[in-house]
């Protein structure tokens, strides 16, 4: 099944050179696939994945292990943020 994976701010260095300026790229999983197994190939910093969103809602720690993702989903991750 295809979904939309989206990195942002430092992660998306972890994004193949080419898709890096858009930030997203379509990518072909197994059906039935976890947050954590799609991302586990990219090896982002555990540390580093802190907002976690599937279509908008957000995922948290503790359910990315088991949130199956289906056809058509966008998964977009962001790291911590600080602000001033």
């Amino acid at each position: 099944m295809q979904i939309t994976f989206k990195l942002y701010a430092n992660l998306t260095d972890y994004l193949p050179l080419e898709r890096r300026a858009g930030n997203r790229m379509p990518l072909e999983v197994p059906s039935g696939a976890t947050i954590a197994q799609v991302i586990a190939p990219f090896k982002l910093p555990p540390r580093q994945v802190h907002l976690v969103l599937v279509n908008g809602s957000y995922v948290p720690a503790e359910e990315r292990a088991t949130h199956a993702l289906a056809e058509g989903d966008v998964l977009a991750i962001w790291p911590p943020i600080a602000g001033g």
